[in-house]
């Protein structure tokens, strides 16, 4: 809906938006950021792994693993092709077929952690535009809606998935 609509549409990030946040961001004919704020990569996640993760332990063990992890394997490829594909037709009006292909690639492949920050710098040298001039208004709007400190947070990053109860297998 965002990239139909037909008037120009800009997205204001300014702390982070990442995932389907960037996504959001990609979809807009502007992206405006703070100069701190971060988007983040796109990768597929299926449940509590990385698809291109899951790629890489079949690469590693091959046919090997149970059949769980073998229709993993097939969701995941799947996954990574999906979203390689939403990004680029996201892009590919802005910015044409090679450079659309180009950073859909990037954002998608696991090239980095699923919750890794992609500043404004590194997001200029994958080649996606951004301006950092954020309307003073929007800071004085976000004033209103103070964030409570020394609470704890909503959301905890754990680097590595907890395993399951009872299951003792190796992969």
């Amino acid at each position: 809906a965002l990239k139909e609509h037909p008037a120009e549409t800009r997205v204001i990030i300014p702390h982070y938006a990442m995932s389907g946040g960037t996504l959001i961001a990609l979809a807009a004919d502007k992206i405006i950021m703070d100069k701190n704020a971060v988007l983040g990569p796109v990768d597929p996640q299926l449940g509590q792994y990385p698809a291109v993760s899951i790629l890489e332990a079949y690469c590693m063990k091959g046919e090997k693993l149970n059949d769980e992890t073998l229709i993993l394997v097939d969701i995941a490829r799947k996954a990574i092709k999906q979203m390689e594909e939403f990004v680029y037709n996201l892009l590919k009006d802005k910015y044409g077929e090679e450079k659309a292909k180009k950073i859909a690639k990037i954002l998608s492949n696991g090239k980095w952690t699923h919750d890794y920050p992609l500043t404004v710098q590194k997001l200029k040298e994958i080649g996606i535009e951004v301006d950092t001039n954020v309307p003073k208004k929007v800071y004085e709007l976000l004033d209103l809606y103070p964030q409570p400190r020394g609470a704890k947070p909503s959301v905890y990053y754990i680097p590595i998935p907890y395993k399951k109860e009872g299951n003792n297998e190796k992969d």
